[in-house]
């Protein structure tokens, strides 16, 4: 077990009195599929977060199950803005903190939109990096929502497996 994991991830989900279970992996998980493997979870259940970007410098965080891909069309409509695209993953360090893969909506609280896909509300509890490569995290959708506060719409792609 890591009971030293101490990630500002983690201590804000403590500092929230937030409920929450870390999941330790055996490695470093590479893919979804490798972390939700290593947790004992279904991969819907791992909340995927992308990082997009608009032609004007407007970034926003769309959340999505982990077998799902995003719509960035979907996201720019919500917006309302003119070209959205994913941003590339040499950047996504210097923006959030976190690598690729790291990201969750709890690390750009307050520093850009967070937009969730409804189908992640099918599981009572999802999972979340811990930010370290190590261990997720294991929360209660509803508690992430009320932490979060984000748009919750659709912004998969269609024909994305979402169960």
């Amino acid at each position: 077990m890591m009971p030293d994991l101490n990630t500002p991830i983690v201590v804000m989900l403590r500092d929230n009195d937030i409920a929450h279970r870390i999941l330790p992996h055996q490695r470093a998980a590479t893919t979804i599929l490798d972390a939700a493997d290593q947790r004992g979870v279904d991969p819907r259940q791992l909340v995927k977060s992308m990082l997009l970007r608009d032609m004007g410098g407007q970034y926003a965080l769309a959340c999505f199950p982990g077998t799902a891909s995003v719509d960035p069309k979907k996201v720019r409509a919500l917006l309302g803005c003119r070209r959205m695209t994913c941003v590339d993953s040499t950047h996504v360090q210097s923006i959030t903190g976190y690598s690729p893969g790291m990201i969750t909506p709890i690390a750009v609280l307050g520093a850009m939109p967070i937009f969730f896909d409804p189908s992640l509300s099918e599981f009572e509890h999802v999972n979340i990096s811990s930010g370290s490569p190590l261990a997720g995290i294991e929360l209660a959708y509803q508690d992430l929502i009320a932490l979060c506060q984000p748009v919750v719409a659709d912004i998969c792609r269609e024909g994305t497996p979402s169960s």
